[in-house]
């Protein structure tokens, strides 16, 4: 018995077919099968039905399951504890981001950690804040840069990179460009073009149209905050979007909106429970965002 043969039943075991645990643990479905078998021969029991197309456990496989991701999970405990004293850390880094923010400190963060650890393979992946914070929850993130309105998750570890208030963008010559200010209800008056739900900005501005019982005029939205400058650019809406991302953009009239008192942030946010990763990770992160 050995830990390779640990892995591959429970990769059977939890994707019930052969050919997807093959996949999974990047060996041959034939492999796999060899070494069941001579896990079972080994065991002098059948761990598997394999009458039906499904792959079922038997009594004998169910029995076994539990006490087999406990020793995998000490093997990796038993890696993990070596590594901190060592301080050789090797892996998986997997990095979250909002969908199009472009944050050039993060790139720094990365690259410097890339010649500090280059063993370690790191994972970049979009998505929108919401989709990000329960990745991060469920372990499927190690940390995530990500948008919200007015306040972060307790239950995660978080840094505020950016607070700031919403602005409207118009073009020259809109009535909204003429303006030093404008109220919420006047804005959502005209055609909008916002991120979309899920985002931080967008959480704001929704957030504050109910609290006023105001119902958002939303024409387009667009996943990249360029694009939606550049729609608006075009005369297609009133674009909504942080003050940050207005400076990128002065083809535009930035006005600030009366009424949306909760800020929009942009934040790292990661498990209290950090591995040797992301611990790697962290200073910096630190050097880059002044955590």
């Amino acid at each position: 018995m050995d830990l390779r043969q640990l892995e591959y039943f429970v990769a059977v075991a939890e994707e019930a077919n052969f050919t997807k645990a093959a996949e999974r643990v990047h060996i041959t479905q034939s492999g796999v099968s060899a070494q069941i078998r001579q896990f079972e021969k080994e065991l002098g029991a059948e761990l598997f039905d394999r009458s039906s197309r499904m792959v079922r456990l038997t009594a004998a496989g169910a029995a076994a399951l539990p006490h087999a991701r406990q020793a995998l999970a000490a093997a990796e405990a038993v890696r993990q504890a070596i590594d901190d004293v060592t301080g050789l850390v090797r892996g998986k880094l997997r990095l979250g981001m909002v969908t199009g923010c472009t944050v050039t400190p993060l790139f720094a963060a990365l690259a410097s950690f890339h010649r500090a650890f280059p063993r370690i393979e790191v994972a970049l992946s979009e998505a929108n804040s919401d989709v990000l914070i329960e990745d991060v929850r469920a372990g499927h993130v190690d940390i995530a840069l990500v948008g919200a309105a007015g306040g972060l998750p307790g239950d995660l570890a978080s840094h505020i990179v950016v607070s700031e208030g919403l602005v409207a963008l118009a073009p020259e010559g809109h009535a909204v460009a003429a303006k030093e200010e404008v109220t919420l209800r006047r804005l959502c008056a005209y055609p909008l073009i916002c991120l979309p739900p899920g985002t931080g900005i967008r959480s704001v501005l929704d957030q504050a149209c109910a609290a006023e019982g105001i119902r958002a005029n939303v024409a387009l939205q667009a996943t990249a905050p360029g694009a939606v400058a550049d729609l608006a650019a075009r005369g297609l809406g009133v674009a909504v979007l942080s003050a940050s991302m207005a400076a990128d953009h002065p083809e535009l009239t930035a006005v600030p909106i009366e009424g949306v008192d909760v800020p929009a942030l942009l934040a790292l946010v990661w498990r209290k429970e950090e591995s040797t990763v992301l611990r790697a990770l962290l200073p910096h992160c630190g050097r880059a965002f002044a955590l």
